[in-house]
């Protein structure tokens, strides 16, 4: 072999363009993985392993890799970047909010860990904070009607949070983050085995914000102090034949409080002198599943739950205390083109709390929630060949109060070719009465509950097509994915804040309310190192009801944005440095206003973005940016905040509209700029 000397000029050339090429064959596998996720197995549409492209419900999936484009300390901040999907914080002194799916209230969306409904009801406002973000594998959403599969409060959609198999994690994972308004976060997992059967994965979290901070200047603080630890195990167990079995436990403690700059969460909790929000939250939960070891695939599952809430919004208590059991067993078999599902499930909740939501009819005693609701479901899935797919549901459960509650499903699937599919589905939902899940004590302290009548359940019809292109160009990767729904709601549960400015009254509506519109996302992957994510929503969410002259009249829900969307660009330079550039725009939404309010009724566009530069090493990388770029903050989030306990609302000169204190006119978060810094390391 001849030895070639060449000049080191042609050397730190050629070195330049091999490391092009590399980039550019990366960036191709980039491009290979990202037509495989359409092969990634989901387990949410319809309950058991299927390929993501064969599925007849369409799902979306998004890793935790797509979440660490914009890292946050909580999985209610990053489910955000999901395009439909709004959290919405509910109350600017405590901070406390649901999700929105489609524009439809947090109620109506069910959040699920590996598949079991552990979060619901009260746990809703709480339950999406202090999940470890290093044991989350990724999420599934499901937009649309899955009652036949899951039961009450699945009619908007579903957020699954899949953990981590122990198997498969890795040994240490730890993130460390902050910010400049000193929000520290510590995310820790480590793997450990316990015998050549028995894995077990332990996670941690711990979230401190302790630094007041009033930049709007109306004495309250712009955001809510936290202090909260949330500990986490899974044990994963293998077994013959590949059965399954596997426990978690998850326990969480957070204590958050806002409110005037000088209060004191020791001595002035409850207080009439000076005013504050504090909740102190315990929590505790379980899950499991175990495949029982016969020839044919039975399974089980369980998950229990138990909440207990102490709060104070001023001088109103709210006290509160929630357990839910959950058991299933399902048979699933395959007949030829057939896979069935067959299975029966119940579910016991117990709630109790001091308002009227748990009273008696006559109101003089206390009398606790216990509410039963036993299952049965059916599903089966027929495969007519490679293009054709029908998925047909049905459900029924039964309430003590409600009787008999039906809910069928229908999906099929047609795909003509490989780049292209269309989906549609059809089904029913329904939502047994549980007053919690209006949150009306989070949303503000200062107004009573009023309940007028029997709250039946609600129950809605929905419909929705769904068509995905996706292919590979000589550009790159091209994924299309554009959605169109709609939903019908009878005895739909309406808060009315805008008759009497001091109360909360809950009613079943005198009409309907429709949830429709368009969702389009795209997914761009370059054969140079670019990636983009782009999102739009079209919603339009209202209800018609009877107005005092008696005609129907066509109101927007409140929080509704009817356009929106969200971005994610991210580029990969040589040497392993990514720059992320992420965020979301909203376009107007109603918002809680008080008569003759000075206030917008109608929020103005604004857009939330953010940038983050990484630098990855072998076993760490280091990451840091800025958050909410453009600075946007709402402008007079609180009404009177310097007089919070109403005591001189009858002033006829300085208050001539009787304006009082409240808090629910929110539609985007009250921090401005800010930058953020964070390590994080890993051993396999």
């Amino acid at each position: 072999m001849k030895k070639i000397f060449l000049p080191l000029t042609f050397i730190c050339l050629n070195f330049t363009y091999a490391q092009e090429v590399n980039d550019s064959i990366n960036q191709f596998d980039t491009i290979q993985t990202n037509e495989n996720n359409l092969d990634e197995v989901v387990l949410t549409g319809t309950m058991k392993p299927v390929s993501r492209k064969d599925s007849p419900v369409p799902i979306e999936v998004y890793t935790n890799k797509y979440f660490k484009t914009n890292p946050n300390p909580s999985i209610f901040e990053s489910i955000g970047m999901i395009n439909g999907i709004q959290p919405q914080l509910n109350c600017n002194v405590c901070n406390t909010g649901d999700i929105h799916i489609n524009g439809m209230e947090g109620p109506y969306t069910m959040i699920l860990i590996d598949g079991m409904p552990i979060v619901s009801s009260l746990s809703s406002v709480y339950g999406l904070s202090g999940i470890p973000n290093s044991l989350v594998e990724r999420i599934e959403v499901v937009k649309g009607p899955a009652s036949s599969l899951y039961g009450t409060e699945a009619m908007g959609g579903i957020i699954n949070i899949i953990t981590k198999d122990a198997d498969k994690a890795n040994k240490l994972s730890v993130d460390l983050y902050s910010t400049t308004w000193l929000e520290n976060n510590v995310d820790l997992a480590y793997k450990f085995k316990v015998s050549d059967k028995v894995q077990s994965l332990l996670g941690i979290n711990y979230f401190l914000f302790d630094n007041k901070q009033d930049k709007n200047h109306d004495n309250f603080t712009d955001v809510t102090l936290q202090d909260r630890i949330s500990i986490f195990n899974k044990w994963n167990i293998k077994r013959e034949n590949n059965k399954t079995a596997s426990f978690a436990a998850r326990y969480v403690y957070e204590d958050r409080w806002g409110g005037e700059m000088q209060y004191n969460k020791r001595t002035d909790r409850g207080s009439d002198e000076v005013y504050g929000e504090s909740i102190f939250t315990n929590r505790a939960e379980i899950i499991g599943m175990y495949q029982l070891p016969t020839k044919e695939n039975i399974y089980t599952q369980f998950s229990y739950n138990f909440h207990q809430q102490n709060s104070f919004y001023g001088t109103d208590s709210y006290q509160a205390k929630q357990q839910v059991a959950f058991g299933q067993i399902y048979w699933d078999k395959e007949i030829k083109k057939h896979s069935l599902l067959l299975g029966g499930t119940f579910r016991y909740t117990y709630y109790d709390d001091n308002t009227p939501g748990t009273a008696s009819t006559d109101g003089l005693r206390n009398q606790p929630m216990n509410t039963p609701l036993p299952g049965i479901f059916l599903q089966d899935e027929i495969t007519f060949n490679s293009k054709h797919k029908l998925l047909l549901g049905y459900r029924l459960d039964y309430d003590k109060n409600h009787k008999d509650i039906h809910s069928p499903r229908f999906a099929y699937k047609f795909s003509p070719t490989k780049e292209h599919t269309f989906r549609a589905s059809f089904g029913t939902g329904f939502r047994v009465v549980n007053l919690f899940t209006e949150d009306h004590a989070a949303l503000s302290g200062s107004r009573d509950v009023v309940i007028k009548n029997d709250l039946n359940p609600e129950k809605s019809i929905n419909g929705n097509i769904n068509y995905v292109f996706d292919k590979v160009f000589d550009f790159g990767h091209l994924n299309i994915d554009a959605t169109a729904f709609y939903s019908y709601f009878t005895n739909k549960i309406i808060g009315d804040f805008e008759t009497d400015q001091n109360l909360i009254i809950y009613d079943n509506l005198d009409g309907h309310a429709v949830s429709r519109g368009i969702s389009l996302n795209t997914d761009f992957t370059f054969r140079f190192p670019l990636k983009i994510n782009l999102g739009v929503s079209w919603m339009d969410v209202y209800r018609k009801e009877h107005n005092e002259e008696n005609q129907m009249e066509k109101i927007q829900q409140l929080h509704a944005p009817k356009w929106s969307g969200n971005y994610t660009i991210s580029y990969s330079f040589p040497k392993k440095w990514t720059v992320d550039l992420t965020g979301n725009w909203y376009g107007k939404m109603r918002l809680p206003i008080q008569q003759n309010d000075y206030r917008r009724e109608y929020s103005p566009f604004y857009m939330l973005s953010n940038i983050q530069l990484t630098k990855t090493f072998r076993q760490f990388e280091i990451y840091g940016g800025v958050k909410n770029l453009l600075d946007f903050v709402p402008k007079d989030p609180l009404m009177r905040p310097f007089d919070p306990f109403d005591n001189h609302v009858d002033d006829p000169i300085n208050n001539p509209n009787g304006y009082t204190f409240d808090t629910e006119y929110n539609y985007a978060p009250l921090q401005g700029i800010r930058g953020f810094l964070g390590v994080r390391y890993t051993i396999k």
